[in-house]
C-alpha cells in the first residue's frame, strides 16, 4: 500500500511543478491587448450617430466599447507591472511607492487612450 501513495505522491508532485512561461509571451500578450485596442477604436470611429437611433445598431458599438475598454486596462495593468520592481528599488517607503505606481498608471492611461 505504500508504494501506492508513494507513486500517488510522486505523480502530484511531477504534476504540480511549476513550468516557466515562454520567454516571448508578456510580448505576445502585449501585442494583442494593443490590437484589440485599436480595432475597438477604429470601429467607434466607423459608426455614425444616426445609425444609433435605431436599438439593434447598439450591439456593435457597446461590444468594441467593452473590448477596447477590457483590453486597455489590462494592457495598462501589464505595463504598469512590468515597471513595478524598479519602482519599488525607487521609492523609499511604501507611500511614495503607490504614488509613483499611481503615476505611472496615468501615464500609461494617456499612452492607450486616442488622441482626441
Amino acid at each position: 500500500m505504500s508504494s501506492g501513495a508513494t507513486d500517488f505522491e510522486a505523480l502530484l508532485r511531477e504534476a504540480l511543478s511549476p513550468v516557466d512561461p515562454p520567454a516571448d509571451l508578456v510580448n505576445r500578450l502585449e501585442l494583442t491587448l494593443i490590437n484589440l485596442t485599436e480595432l475597438a477604436q477604429d470601429e467607434l470611429e466607423s459608426w455614425e450617430l444616426s445609425a444609433m437611433r435605431d436599438p439593434r445598431n447598439w450591439v456593435r458599438p457597446v461590444a468594441a466599447t467593452l473590448v477596447g475598454a477590457t483590453a486597455g486596462t489590462a494592457l495598462v495593468g501589464l505595463r504598469v507591472r512590468q515597471q513595478h520592481r524598479a519602482r519599488r528599488q525607487q521609492s523609499s517607503n511604501l507611500l511614495d511607492l503607490a504614488r509613483r505606481t499611481l503615476k505611472d498608471v496615468g501615464e500609461e492611461a494617456r499612452r492607450v487612450l486616442p488622441k482626441r
